[in-house]
């Protein structure tokens, strides 16, 4: 019975495989849908960095759906990791000219994130990347500073309004535009910091939402218990 069911499902699959492959002939023309994003992304999404207007808007549950990847991910490995005693980072102290570099360059980082996730728009960069460089700054704080800790309640704020940022854009696209994520506001003028409608807001939530994340897990994996604790 059940290679019965198999065939019959692979019967199925393989027929509705050859009519769509019939559809388009070999030698056809495929770039139906990408000519449209590249002819029409600028005026429909008012984004100059079209890779930005696809990920956000066009393909948005893909991107919500790769944050949920990553909280969960998040959320696993501080289970796992979960301790009910406090741990703390045991490790060599760095010397002053790592400390003090370190110190120069920690807010030059973050700042440099927070640039990159919002003009996502504008120049290639986005919510993920920013993100990172922003949890590539803490790490190197962590690294170069014993003592230098996440606060785990903030970072769990900053991810849930986040969080609840992105979701509430997609809702108020759905009542006000139609379909979920779907740009409720003016486009502006392209090239320009305030354009392309609810884009930036978008990135701007994506990246301290993956900051956060990033951050609370490198500062767990860092973490470890002495000897004495154990």
């Amino acid at each position: 019975m059940k290679n019965i069911l198999v065939i019959i499902l692979l019967g199925i699959i393989g027929y509705y495989s050859f009519v769509r492959i019939q559809e388009y002939p070999f030698g056809s023309d495929k770039m139906e849908v990408g000519r449209h994003y590249l002819n029409e992304v600028l005026e429909e999404t008012g984004s100059a960095n079209t890779v930005t207007a696809i990920v956000v808007s066009y393909r948005g549950f893909d991107t919500l759906g790769e944050v949920t990847v990553l909280f969960l991910a998040a959320t696993g490995l501080g289970t796992i990791l979960f301790d009910k005693r406090r741990r703390k980072r045991y490790r060599q102290q760095a010397s002053p000219i790592v400390k003090r570099a370190a110190s120069f360059f920690y807010p030059i980082i973050i700042l440099f994130g927070v640039y990159v996730f919002l003009h996502g728009h504008l120049t290639p960069g986005g919510g993920f990347q920013g993100g990172a460089i922003i949890a590539t700054g803490m790490l190197m704080m962590f690294m170069a500073h014993s003592h230098f800790e996440a606060n785990h309640n903030v970072l769990m704020w900053i991810e849930s309004l986040a969080g609840l940022s992105f979701v509430s854009i997609g809702i108020f696209g759905l009542v006000y535009g139609g379909s979920f994520l779907q740009n409720f506001l003016p486009l502006g003028t392209p090239n320009q910091l305030l354009s392309a409608g609810v884009i930036p807001l978008i990135y701007a939530a994506v990246g301290f939402k993956v900051g956060a994340e990033l951050t609370g897990v490198l500062d767990t994996l860092l973490k470890t218990l002495h000897e004495e604790e154990k």
